[in-house]
């Protein structure tokens, strides 16, 4: 009876403590009929860096956030592996050295289809359950 009882509070202090979508895949997108081709995580990486803007064929590529929340903190910690305070903290220094901008913030998964849709060379993530004939999958994140 004991082991039970303990099996449980362990189980319902995980499920408190872990992020909604922590099981859940994150994908790169484009818009469904981007001529952005599949990307590798270190030019994902880079690119949600700030550290590069174009693809090897001088195409300039442009950034979508989702706003604060489980998907972003786990997107940033699965691409980048720094948490959100540490994204933060990046990009504010970022900004301030005046190297790079910040991804331009979607309010939601909708929004940023919509954004997919009408700019080619925008790219942005979401769960993979998410994605859907309008975008094109660039990447899948482990």
């Amino acid at each position: 009876m004991p082991v039970i009882r303990i099996v449980r509070i362990c189980f319902l202090a995980f499920s408190l403590l872990a992020p909604p979508c922590v099981f859940a895949q994150i994908v790169i997108v484009a818009g469904a009929h981007s001529p952005l081709p599949e990307l590798a995580l270190e030019q994902a990486e880079q690119f949600y860096l700030g550290r590069a803007h174009t693809l090897p064929d001088g195409s300039v590529v442009t950034l979508a956030d989702l706003p604060p929340g489980s998907i972003r903190d786990h997107f940033y910690q699965q691409l980048t592996r720094k948490n959100y305070s540490q994204i933060r903290a990046y990009w504010s220094r970022m900004v301030f050295t005046g190297r790079a901008l910040p991804p331009q913030q979607a309010d939601s998964v909708a929004e940023l289809r919509q954004w997919l849709a009408a700019q080619p060379n925008l790219i942005g993530y979401m769960p993979a359950a998410e994605a859907d004939g309008r975008v094109k999958v660039l990447l899948r994140l482990p």
